[in-house]
């Protein structure tokens, strides 16, 4: 190995090449990119709000759609907000368009809540007149004042009284009139104290729900379809993590049926307060369980630390404003993407990625006639979008069309500012190789300096796309900008070394 190869592999701005791509190739065997809705399949809906809004009641009803959502039993849930009148609603494996409508449906309503105690329902999303700011103390402790009409407060206290350390309920959303069909270890969990907050003599779940609510709860036990729709009398079934054969069957007998499967790592008790839709349940302060009407009351809580406590008042919080969402939304747009569709557009993404560095190679070799430099250029660009989609594997980004669409800008950026550097080391070719060393520092920092200058360029244009602009163009946005500076403080750098050998400065 002579002197100046061996230079060039140890010079910092090479190591930190090999660094990075080897960091990105081993992150993207243990972690696999994950994609939008727009490769994986699912539906994308833009809806408005029917005036303007600041940015604390986007926050709410964003967190609402996120929570009301959630009760479906849905995955992948994407809810932002952008601006101060659009939100934008992305579901993946979304598989067919009766789904989609559901969902549509779901987040054109304004909700439906309800406040429980005893099996009896003493409040409804109407009765919520105000919602405090919640409050975080510092042994960790949380509380969330709130105000309920007097009509509420008063039935309350009547059922209430004396019934310290008992359980209340908040429902959103919850399937009323229905009937749900669980294995047994639901089954047993909902008719014990679980759900009994401090008050072990109190009525259990599956009864609270059932007086409050016209819910029944059913084990299954091998039962047919013919049986449950019998037993259902018309009402909606709800079947609960039992085998799905069941659901086809219902279906071909014409109930009306839905089925929940159970999500990955989610136990029993989680499992039951998302079919529920229940929050809770929150055990009875003594001060209001004096028979007292009180329309100020407040939920509290204690944590093991700040962040968890944090966590539980905001769902709180947001649950109380969620009973009706703070102001209408109407649907403006949905886009409906199968999957089959989303794994053409993976192999076409692939196709053009892998035509745009042919494309690259073979300009740059016609440009300069020399493979030694075409070579390491595309070589380069290949490099850097290994490194953005290693990335993206860590942070979780989920890579789009848009996304994609950037990472094949990226290497347009990227080879221009690669032909900037080697027309400047070129220009000084042909003087003394003295001269050349001498030289090699300024025209260097002169190819810098204009790829700075766009670079700099670049991310502002995109960062006002990043902050302002509405819809799926944030992903070209993030993979354009993650792009640039991996190019200017990687892969750059590094190839100004390799062009600088080979080209025998």
């Amino acid at each position: 190995m002579n002197r100046r190869l061996k230079k060039l592999l140890l010079s910092w701005r090479v190591l930190l090449l090999i660094l990075f791509l080897t960091g990105s190739i081993v992150t993207l065997y243990f972690r696999p990119l994950t994609f939008g809705i727009d490769i994986a399949g699912g539906v994308a809906i833009v809806a408005q709000t029917e005036h303007p809004v600041d940015q604390k009641t986007m926050e709410v009803v964003v967190d609402s759609l996120q929570r009301r959502l959630n009760t479906l039993g849905l995955r992948d849930i994407g809810v932002e907000g952008q601006g101060n009148q659009i939100v934008l609603i992305k579901v993946a494996n979304v598989t067919s368009p009766e789904e989609a409508n559901q969902i549509k449906q779901v987040i054109e309503s304004q909700g439906v809540f309800y406040m429980e105690f005893d099996g009896v329902i003493f409040g409804s999303g109407k009765d919520i007149v105000y919602v405090g700011p919640y409050e975080i103390k510092p042994d960790n402790s949380w509380a969330v004042p709130f105000r309920i009409s007097k009509a509420a407060a008063e039935k309350f206290a009547k059922l209430a009284k004396g019934k310290a350390g008992w359980p209340v309920d908040m429902f959103l959303d919850p399937p009323t009139n229905s009937i749900l069909v669980v294995p047994k270890s639901i089954y047993s969990l909902m008719n014990s104290t679980a759900f009994n907050a401090q008050a072990p003599d109190a009525p259990f779940l599956i009864k609270r729900i059932k007086n409050a609510l016209n819910i029944t709860t059913v084990e299954y036990t091998g039962q047919s379809a013919e049986e449950l729709k019998k037993l259902a009398g018309g009402k909606p079934i709800v079947l609960i993590d039992v085998p799905q054969s069941l659901y086809e069957n219902l279906k071909a007998a014409n109930a009306s049926v839905k089925y929940v499967a159970r999500p990955q790592g989610v136990d029993d008790k989680t499992l039951v307060k998302q079919v529920l839709g229940l929050y809770g349940p929150y055990s009875l302060g003594e001060g209001l369980a004096n028979g007292q009407p009180q329309t100020n009351v407040q939920i509290s809580g204690s944590a093991s630390n700040r962040v968890t406590a944090e966590q539980e008042a905001k769902t709180v919080y947001t649950v109380l404003k969620s009973g009706s969402l703070p102001v209408k939304l109407n649907i403006i747009g949905m886009q409906f993407i199968s999957p089959k569709l989303g794994e053409d557009f993976k192999t076409q993404a692939l196709y053009a990625g892998i035509a745009a560095l042919i494309a690259v190679l073979l300009i740059v070799y016609f440009h300069y006639r020399r493979w030694k430099i075409a070579i390491p250029v595309a070589s380069t660009s290949l490099f850097e979008v290994i490194i953005i989609l290693g990335t993206a594997a860590l942070i979780r980004w989920n890579l789009d069309l848009p996304s994609i669409a950037g990472i094949i800008a990226a290497i347009g950026t990227g080879v221009d500012q690669q032909i900037v550097i080697t027309d400047e080391l070129l220009g000084g070719e042909r003087a003394t190789r003295i001269t050349r060393r001498a030289g090699s520092l300024r025209r260097i920092g002169r190819a810098f300096f204009i790829i700075f200058a766009s670079a700099a360029t670049t991310i502002a244009a995109m960062s006002f796309l990043l902050v302002y602009f509405v819809g799926t163009l944030k992903g070209f946005a993030v993979t354009t900008i993650l792009g640039v500076l991996i190019g200017i403080f990687i892969t750059r750098p590094a190839y100004a070394e390799i062009a600088k050998y080979l080209i025998g400065e």
